[in-house]
């Protein structure tokens, strides 16, 4: 971004594979706060910049083992706390939150935990890999043959998302596996690429394993179609493009839930429950969009309601705020959604409207809560940017049905059976148990599977032991 004065403008410019000066794109787009005041511009690349970078990157060398994880150290305090591109970290909070509307607290929570993911990627990569795996040709198990963790590609895209800077705790696992990562920034907040990537060069990356693409929409499909293996962000459109493609890893709609068996009394887990619903503003993929209880479901629905109810309608950057903040014509467009979809579900909360105006700019996105009549209800299924949340009834003989596709289950149940069906079901990715909120996650513990699982593989090996004197 070069020294940024209070009050200048910010570029956000490509961040090119042949040495540290940004290049800034012919074509931008320009960047601005909720209230639609300019804050700068962001560079749109064309799609011969990307091959001429891409093909630039995959000629480079692979980056050693010791220099990429001293990098991810470094890289970690700078992007926590340092000024970067010129930035100063707080600077750069407050204008993430006033640009997306993400609250300051949940953008500083973000920051930490992008941090703490840097930090530990030696301990991830370790994890992620196979037991009796070796991740260097050169151990001596090799001799007698073993399995060695290797790359499936050399180049690896990511198409960011700007919900909040956390999205960029889960790709940085590529470098530390020796991937050369090139990234396509939202432009809704580009900030956050911006600055982990530069605060990763100055650390000891080189500029060839790691470059910034910010570019449209088409151009960002030359970035799929030139890398040999990409992740991409989006919702049912997006999964739907590319779930055929097996170099693509979707992370879409996370339709995470929770279940309250009648052995668990709910009024003790309502807290639990709340915080899963808007932990992050209720925008993350981890955010409990449905709760399905054995039994009446509405009472639980109701005191879930009074809880979200007192959440606050607060600016993006009060330290008190919780909930995201969008240009109001974008939060009538997701009330308007939200009231087609309801269909015969019963408002507990928003029904009227999920729009709360804001005289600084931008409109909070409040919390709602419907009841639906039966664990088949097709609202279960529907996931919104803000925290939306459906209940409904289950019955033990539902069986897991109702719980499929979920990307966090929470179950709060003392049944074994019940359990291990859940366990053993494919489409349930992470199952929590008790009183844990569909929100919890960890340096180290897979979102969505370990990335390693999708970009490595084993290869057999086995090599003789070289004579003694031989060169």
């Amino acid at each position: 971004m070069g020294a940024v004065p209070a009050g200048e403008p910010v570029y956000i410019d490509a961040l090119g594979p042949t040495g540290p000066e940004p290049f800034r794109a012919r074509e931008r787009r320009p960047l601005t706060t909720l209230a639609g005041e300019p804050v700068g511009e962001i560079s749109q690349v064309p799609a011969l910049y990307v091959r001429r970078a891409i093909s630039a990157m995959r000629a480079a060398p692979t980056t050693p083992a010791a220099q990429r994880f001293a990098a991810l150290d470094k890289a970690a305090d700078l992007f926590e706390g340092a000024a970067v591109a010129g930035l100063h970290p707080d600077d750069y909070a407050h204008l993430v939150s006033r640009a997306s509307g993400v609250p300051l607290g949940v953008v500083r929570a973000s920051i930490a935990w992008v941090a703490d993911v840097l930090r530990t990627q030696r301990r991830t990569v370790e994890l992620a890999m196979p037991r009796g795996v070796v991740a260097d040709w050169r151990d001596p198990a090799t001799t007698a043959g073993a399995a060695v963790w290797t790359r499936r590609g050399e180049v690896f895209a990511v198409h960011a998302a700007g919900n909040t800077p956390a999205v960029h705790g889960l790709w940085p696992e590529a470098l530390a596996l020796g991937y050369k990562v090139a990234l396509r920034p939202s432009t809704r907040e580009p900030f956050t690429a911006f600055r982990l990537v530069s605060a990763l060069r100055d650390a000891g990356i080189p500029p060839a394993t790691l470059t910034l693409l910010p570019t449209d929409h088409a151009v960002a499909d030359v970035i799929i179609a030139e890398a040999d293996q990409a992740i991409v962000y989006g919702g049912q459109d997006v999964v739907a493009k590319y779930e055929a493609n097996p170099r693509v890893l979707t992370q879409g709609p996370g339709r995470s839930k929770i279940l309250v068996t009648a052995d668990v009394d709910w009024r003790e887990k309502i807290d639990i429950i709340a915080g899963s619903v808007s932990h992050l503003g209720g925008t993350a993929c981890t955010c409990a969009t449905a709760v399905l209880v054995e039994g009446d479901p509405e009472p639980l629905a109701r005191a879930l309601a009074d809880r979200l109810s007192l959440i606050p309608s607060l600016p993006p950057e009060h330290p008190d705020a919780t909930l995201t903040v969008q240009p109001t014509d974008v939060s009538a467009g997701i009330d308007r959604y939200l009231h087609t979809v309801a269909g015969d579900a019963r408002a507990l909360l928003g029904g009227d409207t999920i729009v709360d105006e804001l005289p600084s700019g931008g409109s909070v996105l409040r919390p709602a809560v419907h009841l639906v009549a039966s664990s088949t209800a097709p609202q279960l299924g529907v996931e919104l940017p803000f925290p939306c949340v459906w209940v409904g009834p289950w019955h033990e003989r539902d069986g897991i049905a109702p719980l499929r596709d979920s990307l966090v289950l929470t179950a709060m149940t003392t049944r074994e059976k019940l359990i291990e069906a859940l366990l053993n079901e494919p489409s349930i990715t992470n199952l929590y148990l008790g009183d844990n909120p569909t929100t919890w996650l960890r340096p180290g513990i897979p979102h969505d599977g370990y990335l390693g699982e999708f970009l490595m593989r084993t290869k057999a090996m086995i090599r003789s032991v070289p004579a003694a004197g031989s060169p």
